[in-house]
């Protein structure tokens, strides 16, 4: 079987979207910073069946972060599936009128430099496979630019960029690129963003490859 590489793997959405594609059949590559919150969300999964492994890198880091994608290929097989969905820092989210360019190290590190190193990884495997898909998922701020959460304003918008081309350019050898949108947060029980809801919207992206954007909930006037 092929593998599903979920790149910000945490208790909430991704710990939702790893069961919704694990049950599909897919060996699941947990990729966070912690190894011993990865080790327990694999536990959890192997509970349902699973079959799960973390690795442990930094997405700022992209050495550390290629070598995570590399092993999770060796250990469970060739990515088929390659999720980008980490929680941008806190400190990303100050005021436009506060925000220096060195504060935008971090953000582009984690929403733009992070995607690119793991799409380049990710996407041999994939042209051997005659097959992908690769997800991004972002706040509202990736197409509504917020003043005060600046740097992942202006990081989102770039990795929109870049996501938007890729579904472009990679259509015509059978790899598919989508976006889903989530304004506001993940909220359990919530009647768009409760995760078990948000993680089969990215299974149906997945697997009706349609459209490059979507939305989880309507954008607010």
């Amino acid at each position: 079987m092929t593998t599903f590489a979920l790149i910000g793997a945490g208790p909430g959405l991704g710990a939702a979207v790893a069961r919704r594609f694990g049950l599909e059949g897919f060996d699941i590559a947990l990729i966070s910073r912690n190894q011993n919150h990865l080790d327990a969300l694999a536990a959890e999964l192997h509970k349902d069946g699973i079959h799960a492994r973390g690795f442990a890198a930094d997405v700022r880091d992209d050495q550390a972060l290629t070598a995570a994608l590399d092993a999770a290929t060796a250990t469970l097989g060739p990515i088929e599936v390659l999720q980008y969905s980490p929680v941008p820092h806190q400190d990303f989210m100050k005021p436009v009128l506060s925000t220096r360019p060195e504060d935008l190290h971090g953000p582009l590190a984690f929403s733009v430099f992070g995607p690119m190193a793991a799409v380049e990884q990710a996407l041999p495997g994939m042209r051997e496979l005659g097959r992908g898909t690769v997800l991004f998922v972002n706040g509202g701020s990736a197409v509504r630019p917020h003043p005060e959460r600046a740097g992942t304003s202006i990081a989102f918008a770039a990795e929109s960029a870049y996501a938007t081309m890729l579904h472009d350019a990679l259509a015509p050898e059978n790899i598919h690129v989508a976006q889903l949108i989530i304004p506001g947060a993940i909220t359990a029980g919530d009647e768009h963003t409760d995760p078990a809801l948000l993680a089969d919207t990215l299974w149906t992206l997945h697997h009706q490859r349609g459209a490059f954007r979507h939305y989880a909930s309507p954008m607010d006037a």
